[in-house]
């Protein structure tokens, strides 16, 4: 059985007031990740009440970048406990 390799569809997405197009393979995730992302980059700016769209973004990456670094080592402990059983 071969896995059919599915077409990239372009996908319009908006955030924080700024349209892309962008081109995948899975239009409803991009879709998801955009929805979640203009959410953190609205709830960060209304914490640093800046109209620095810049520093808005990297703080936001910041933040984000801190949970997957905190799910990463979560993850790495869980796998170290599971593998000495």
């Amino acid at each position: 059985m071969t896995e059919e390799k599915k077409q990239p569809q372009r996908v319009v997405i908006e955030m924080f007031g700024q349209t892309y197009q962008l081109k995948t393979d899975d239009p409803e995730r991009l879709k998801r990740l955009a929805v979640e992302s203009d959410r953190r980059i609205k709830e960060m700016s209304k914490k640093v009440r800046s109209f620095d769209v810049q520093r808005i973004a990297a703080l936001t990456v910041l933040q984000m970048m801190d949970e997957f670094e905190q799910l990463q080592h979560d993850y790495d402990e869980l796998v170290q406990l599971l593998e000495e059983k």
